[in-house]
């Protein structure tokens, strides 16, 4: 099987590069085999491409703002994209991702996860809050549950 982890996130405005410090601490400790993890930042418009070369399982992780506590994680199957004439590549979150990614005419991927944090702070800066930064190595250990699950959790 093979899977996709895509850390996503602007580390400039602080809480919102937690996808981005996932990845890292999951490239870090290492992955099972048939697993590819990728910092993508912003990068959105290379996540939507790398998102139709045919993975089983993609797990984006982002900060997701849902009015929980800081550092509370989620895990959801995004909606299936609708159809767009325009995306901004200036706002290319995790949805807009996805609707890019179903619009271009290349194979498609398999089951897509959202595995989110809820930010503290997404104010100019580069540290994550105390509260989400505990989050990443529990967030790391959920990505590899649902990688071992075949993502079958949802």
């Amino acid at each position: 099987m093979r899977t996709l982890v895509a850390g996503v996130g602007n580390v400039f405005l602080g809480d919102d590069g937690f996808g981005v410090a996932v990845a890292r601490h999951l490239a870090a400790a290492g992955v099972p085999d048939g697993v590819e993890v990728g910092d993508f930042g912003i990068r959105g418009i290379h996540l939507a491409y790398e998102l139709t070369s045919g993975y089983d399982l993609t797990i984006l992780v982002d900060a997701v703002p849902s009015g929980r506590a800081p550092g509370t994680l989620c895990v959801r199957e995004p909606a299936p994209p609708e159809p767009a004439d325009f995306v901004d590549a200036h706002a290319m979150t995790p949805d807009a991702v996805l609707t890019l990614a179903g619009g271009l005419d290349l194979p498609r991927g398999g089951r897509v996860l959202l595995v989110g944090c809820e930010p503290a702070d997404v104010t100019p800066g580069m540290e994550l809050s105390p509260p989400v930064a505990a989050a990443v190595p529990k967030a790391a250990g959920l990505v590899l549950e649902l990688i071992a699950e075949g993502g079958r959790r949802c």
